[in-house]
């Protein structure tokens, strides 16, 4: 059967991968086992052949890649659930990381990105967003690559030399507006900025491979550097799913999902999100699921989620709320009121008793209903549940299929390059050629200097005339003419004869 066995209360609890493109949350407060849920739901999609990404925003997800080990407590809640011939074993995951250092380098160019998700990272203002568009726009119509972010800064300075001719053409633009862009883009680049951007630029169908033997590869980013600057994180997010929803193509609801998306810190996505880039999140969470893809999302509470998106999560899963504060109060009535009532359960009082690795769940059923809320043991993970050491990841990374395709950046002719071409007027060259260059310049710098001192120019006489003017008054004879020419061709460095 195409389910996955999530846990079991009054009876066992799966989700039918028919409907699990329909999106989920996982929700509850620090301690409660949300993070194995994730790590459970992720190896059951793999084993089913369902490619996955998961970004590791506190590093304690690598565990996928390896098996866990053996614990007759793992094996008797294994055994009260009803998991048949349970045992440990370590999942195929490839490593992704956008510095490049945890993992393969994650790219993408400054034109794929496009203006307004670049906005969002740049925390741009209207005005300021506007005159990002017009570089975007000045760029395509004069035929310049926008791949990383030296062709971004390159095209700022042509607009700040050019502005009077851009601003008639194009619109207005303050020398102020470009001018805070600029430095908007510098703290961009010492954020990391600079490694995201640049090629070769990731392709969505190494995102979505399965193994020799039919399994899901798992995709795991390591974000708990990047974690460090918001902005980048939940703007790289809404990115890949932008990229996903434009270039994947309609398959309607299939038999089972084809690639599903985890988002740990779902909060990061959304907080300070503007209503534009919010209302794009909403549409692309509506569409995408269309595409084959599930998202899930994984955050403490479930009002982290904007509820325009909330209400597109079918299938969830609720740890523990602890009811400490008015908000956690608020957080616990929210979770209550999304799920299909059981008169079993009272949600609002179960949902603060949960033990950990206990949860309250509901998936979708036939045609899509939700079920009646249960509270269930969710099923044990069969990886390690803990971080994988450093050096079980460098032998994860050295075994990985998508092997060097993207270790080493690509720098190609882009608009960086073109300017200056057009600034010196000559075409860029290598390191060596230029160094070459240096040493003809000095050369005939040199030759320069050395001719003028033979031959004088136009303020004084050379050596040559001097001498010639003084032997043609002394040496009157063929000898002396050929002495002379032997002098002057020994000076200049020729033969007298041919």
């Amino acid at each position: 059967m195409n389910t996955l066995l999530i846990g079991k209360g009054d009876q066992q609890v799966h989700l039918n991968l028919k409907y699990a493109n329909r999106h989920g949350l996982i929700a509850g407060a620090t301690g409660t086992g949300k993070t194995v849920s994730l790590m459970s739901l992720a190896e059951g999609f793999s084993r089913q052949g369902v490619p996955v990404f998961i970004t590791d925003v506190k590093g304690d997800i690598s565990g996928l890649a390896m098996a866990g080990t053996p614990s007759e407590k793992l094996l008797q809640r294994a055994a009260q659930i009803g998991i048949e011939d349970y045992h440990n074993e370590a999942n195929p995951v490839v490593l992704w990381d956008l510095a490049g250092i945890q993992g393969h380098p994650l790219r993408t160019t400054i034109s794929e990105m496009g203006p307004t998700l670049l906005s969002r990272i740049l925390e741009l203002n209207d005005t300021q967003s506007g005159i990002l568009d017009i570089v975007f726009q000045l760029a395509d119509d004069q035929g310049l690559l926008l791949l990383d972010l030296d062709d971004l800064r390159a095209m700022l300075a042509l607009v700040a030399e050019e502005r009077k001719d851009v601003s008639a053409k194009y619109g207005l633009i303050s020398a102020q507006s470009l001018a805070a862009i600029q430095r908007s883009v510098l703290g961009l680049e010492r954020d990391g900025g600079k490694d995201f951007f640049g090629e070769p630029a990731l392709q969505l169908d190494d995102l979505m491979r399965t193994n020799l033997q039919g399994r899901g590869i798992i995709n795991l980013l390591a974000a708990n550097k990047l974690i460090l600057t918001p902005r980048l994180y939940s703007s790289f997010l809404l990115w890949l799913l932008s990229e996903l929803f434009e270039n994947l193509p309609e398959v309607g609801d299939p038999e089972k999902p084809k690639l599903v998306f985890f988002i740990d810190e779902a909060h990061l996505l959304f907080e300070g999100c503007p209503p534009s880039l919010l209302k794009r999140v909403e549409q692309i969470m509506r569409l995408i699921r269309s595409k084959g893809v599930g998202v899930y999302f994984c955050s403490q509470f479930p009002d982290d989620v904007p509820g325009e998106i909330l209400g597109q999560l079918g299938n969830r899963i609720q740890h523990a709320l602890r009811a400490y504060t008015p908000r956690d109060q608020k957080a616990v009535k929210t979770a209550a009121e999304t799920f299909v009532p059981n008169p079993k359960l009272v949600v609002s009082e179960v949902i603060s008793q949960l033990g950990v690795g206990e949860a309250l769940v509901s998936m979708l059923a036939d045609k899509g209903v939700p079920t009646m809320v249960e509270r269930a043991l969710i099923a044990p993970p069969r990886c390690r549940m803990g971080p994988a050491t450093s050096e079980e990841l460098h032998q994860v990374r050295a075994q990985s299929p998508i092997g060097g395709k993207y270790d080493h950046a690509i720098n190609r002719e882009s608009a960086y390059e073109l300017l200056n071409q057009r600034r010196t007027g000559v075409a860029t060259s290598n390191p060596t050629s230029t160094a070459n260059d240096g040493q003809t310049g000095q050369k005939a710098e040199e030759q320069g200097w050395f001719s003028e001192l033979i031959f004088g120019n136009k303020r004084r006489q050379g050596l040559a005339e001097t001498l010639s003017k003084q032997a043609a008054r002394t040496v009157g004879s063929q000898l002396g003419k050929q002495i002379l020419r032997g002098i002057l061709g020994g000076m200049l460095g020729k033969s007298s004869r041919r």
